[in-house]
């Protein structure tokens, strides 16, 4: 049980995201759309501001999978969910094959559990490397504003300005 806690507190906090996590879970819609059971590819690009063919390019790739009917693609709830937690994914710079493993532990059927803990490592695991590019980053700049001093300084010298 110390565990579970662990993990549902590792689900990020601020709520956006919660309610990200919840309407997977749920199989949710947005309040708008609370009753609605399928959705066309028109309905999630206009929501979601996506093309058609990004949402094709998802389901080539096996992050959404919706009916056909003849020539018409249904999404249902729960690709609306993924379809919300695939663009936070990106958001955050994972990969596709990432976001897909990971969503795709949902039907282990576990109370998902297992989900909730890759999703827990791999989320710590993107801060670590984020935190570490920002070191590095802020490290660039700090070089780079001494050499910029450092240049203008020079130009001071000659009797110019930058």
């Amino acid at each position: 049980m110390g565990q579970v806690q662990k993990i549902e507190a590792a689900v990020p906090a601020d709520s956006h995201s919660r309610d990200l996590w919840a309407e997977f879970d749920h199989h949710s819609g947005a309040p708008e759309r609370a009753n609605q059971q399928v959705f066309t590819i028109r309905d999630l690009a206009r929501e979601f501001e996506v093309t058609a063919r990004t949402l094709r390019f998802y389901e080539e790739k096996e992050l959404l999978a919706p009916e056909r009917q003849g020539q018409e693609r249904l999404y249902s709830r729960r690709d609306r969910a993924r379809l919300k937690l695939v663009l936070m994914g990106k958001r955050v710079g994972f990969s596709l094959e990432e976001i897909r493993s990971m969503l795709d532990l949902y039907d282990l059927g576990d109370g998902r559990v297992t989900q909730l803990k890759v999703s827990y490592a791999r989320f710590n695991e993107r801060i670590e490397r984020l935190k570490q590019q920002r070191a590095e980053i802020d490290e660039a700049i700090q070089a780079m504003e001494r050499a910029s001093k450092s240049l203008a300084e020079m130009l001071k010298e000659r009797g110019t300005s930058a």
